[in-house]
């Protein structure tokens, strides 16, 4: 055989080795993680302002805190942050004790990922249908078990104190 039909003969059975050999491989498979969507978490989180503001009207400030971490904070104006279930629990029966009938909340916007949320908001509390207070919050929200829960709860009135 001449050199060059040689040279042809060895290129071919290698392009056919190759192409064999590529034709058994199994295909990779891609892992598909799936993306977060901050307006679906939102939603969520108005959810849970929703199942707060019926806790509050309710007087049922167990289930009010258990919408709260175990570690979480509660940190209102004047006041040193309160911390732990039990003892924001304890602050919102306070609450609830004071003639406090009703909360609306209201969320500006949140930002943050997957495990965190930051929502700013407006809250104004009601005894029957008199406003007696009115502010301003942000909230991180933490997602714990699957659920948001509020991690660390900060608020202030708009009204001057004089």
């Amino acid at each position: 055989m001449n050199r060059k039909k040689s040279s042809k003969i060895i290129t071919m059975t290698l392009l056919i080795a190759l192409m064999i050999s590529g034709c058994g491989e199994k295909a990779e498979k891609k892992i598909v993680k799936p993306t977060f969507d901050l307006s679906t978490a939102k939603q969520e989180i108005i959810s849970a302002n929703k199942a707060f503001m019926n806790f509050l009207a309710t007087k049922d400030s167990l289930s009010l805190a258990n919408l709260y971490t175990k570690d979480a904070k509660f940190m209102s104006t004047g006041a040193p942050a309160i911390v732990g279930r039990k003892n924001i629990q304890s602050a919102l029966s306070g609450l609830i004790n004071s003639g406090i009938t009703r909360a609306n909340l209201s969320t500006v916007e949140v930002w943050g990922t997957e495990n965190l949320i930051t929502e700013e908001g407006e809250v104004s509390l009601f005894v029957e249908k008199a406003k007696v207070y009115e502010g301003k919050y942000l909230v991180l929200w933490k997602k714990v078990d699957g659920k948001w829960k509020l991690f660390r709860d900060i608020f202030n009135s708009n009204l001057l104190v004089e």
